[in-house]
């Protein structure tokens, strides 16, 4: 049950209950992200053009499900609150769907990408039941400005932990078998992974039970037409939605030249392991640091700050072929105290919106508000696979199965390089601009009535 509170602070019990629902966030868009683009590629003989298109289309289907889910919590009366309710759906679905994604018949070429978009579209649908509720919860647990930041630096470990799992532990499953892996061992990785989904959905529908709200107690029963009208005169909503889609426009291409790039810049496939070590190392250890910075630089400097290094970082990283492997791990580690701070004040950020947002209005919009946001940044952000897999077909990068492997032409190791540094680092640099003209700051965010 949801009680109200008047106190700033949410109590330890609930940060840790809402922080492990991250293990699901983190992992359903870090392992696909990682890994499926590869998997069709090399092991199912889809063309790697065909492989983008399969990755972004069921993204694309979040820009219709997203802010229904959203609407629908708002208008949730439950004895769990608003959210819960989908929490514990999202519970039930994806994990089952996860598997199938990885699970299918002995299919190849265009039957192949079919089977899997369908499978990663029912997934998709799955996730955003316990995502966008989720989401919308930190903006009605606290009024405080900076213990918005504090209570998600919480969510930010596990978001560390839960990389690691998509970027270490997953890899090190689906290659378990030698080489580049094979269809076994990446059921094998499907079947964790959809346990590991399971086991941090239900952890914090439980979790979250005694979770505080604040803010208006009633949902906004305006029309599509009210509700979006309302919020297309939100600056601060919108410039922030423009800044996340362009940051995880670029954090997604990489992720998908990351296999890419260890395979054929570092010369091994099993890099892709210690390429993500160091790079969610600085997540895990950097969020008290990160808390300090917005304290001190607001919000805002710190998002650029991080900008900094992580386009530094990425930029850095194209001279791997001359500097080799451990050069490439350093910039990487860079990108990683870069990626930290940017995944912290973005969702610091939209949890301040929020409460900015019912505070001025005296409505409940957290999930449409959340679901407009995560549907808009997850489409756009689901092209990251979809350009490199057209950069891989401009350089000509051939398909293949594991019983037939080939060798890449120059012009393809070329792509690779180009779509995991240079193409990025300008995508990330580009947010500097649009993050100043994000206003929403301690002085404009509206103070609290006084009856909490």
């Amino acid at each position: 049950m949801i009680t109200p509170v008047g106190t700033a602070t949410v109590p330890k019990g609930v940060r840790l209950g809402y922080g492990v629902g991250s293990f699901c966030t983190a992992t359903f868009n870090g392992v696909p992200g990682l890994l499926l683009l590869f998997y069709m590629t090399n092991f199912l003989a889809v063309p790697a053009w065909l492989a983008g298109v399969v990755v972004a289309a069921p993204k694309v289907w979040d820009l219709v499900l997203n802010p229904l889910v959203g609407r629908w919590s708002d208008r949730t009366v439950s004895r769990w609150g608003p959210r819960r309710p989908w929490l514990l759906a999202g519970a039930c679905t994806l994990p089952i769907a996860f598997f199938l994604v990885f699970a299918g018949p002995p299919l190849t070429g265009v039957p192949a990408a079919l089977y899997v978009g369908g499978c990663f579209l029912a997934a998709a649908t799955a996730y955003a039941l316990f995502e966008v509720p989720y989401k919308a919860m930190p903006g009605e647990m606290t009024h405080d400005y900076h213990e918005r930041t504090s209570l998600l630096q919480w969510r930010m470990v596990f978001v560390g932990a839960a990389t690691a799992i998509s970027g270490i532990l997953a890899p090190v499953l689906a290659t378990s078998e030698g080489g580049e892996g094979t269809l076994g061992s990446y059921r094998v990785m499907a079947i964790t992974i959809a346990g590991i989904l399971l086991l941090s959905m239900l952890g914090s529908f439980f979790g979250t039970a005694r979770a505080p709200m604040t803010g208006a107690p009633e949902p906004d029963r305006g029309g599509w037409r009210e509700q979006f009208a309302a919020i297309k005169g939100n600056s601060a909503f919108l410039w922030l939605t423009v800044l996340a889609c362009v940051q995880m426009l670029a954090v997604s291409m990489m992720l998908a030249a990351a296999p890419y790039f260890a395979t054929y810049t570092l010369g091994s496939a099993a890099a892709t392991q210690t390429l993500f070590a160091v790079l969610v190392g600085p997540i895990l250890l950097t969020m008290p640091l990160w808390v300090r910075v917005a304290r001190r630089f607001d919000k805002r400097g710190a998002m650029i700050l991080a900008v900094v290094l992580f386009g530094g970082g990425t930029t850095a990283a194209m001279a791997t072929p001359l500097f080799g492997p451990l050069w490439a791990h350093a910039m990487i580690l860079l990108v990683g105290v870069g990626y930290a701070g940017l995944q912290l004040m973005q969702f610091s950020m939209l949890a301040d919106v929020i409460a900015a947002d019912a505070a001025t209005t005296g409505k409940r919009r957290a999930g449409v508000l959340t679901g407009l946001w995560t549907a808009i940044e997850s489409g756009v952000s689901s092209f990251g696979a979809l350009f490199f897999g057209i950069i891989l077909s401009i350089g000509g990068f051939i398909e293949s199965e594991p019983s037939t492997p080939v060798q890449q032409p120059d012009s393809a190791v070329t792509a690779v390089l180009i779509g995991q540094t240079a193409i990025p680092a300008l995508i990330i640099f580009a947010s500097a601009l649009i993050t100043l003209k994000y206003r929403l700051t301690p002085p404009v965010v509206p103070a609290p009535s006084a009856s909490g």
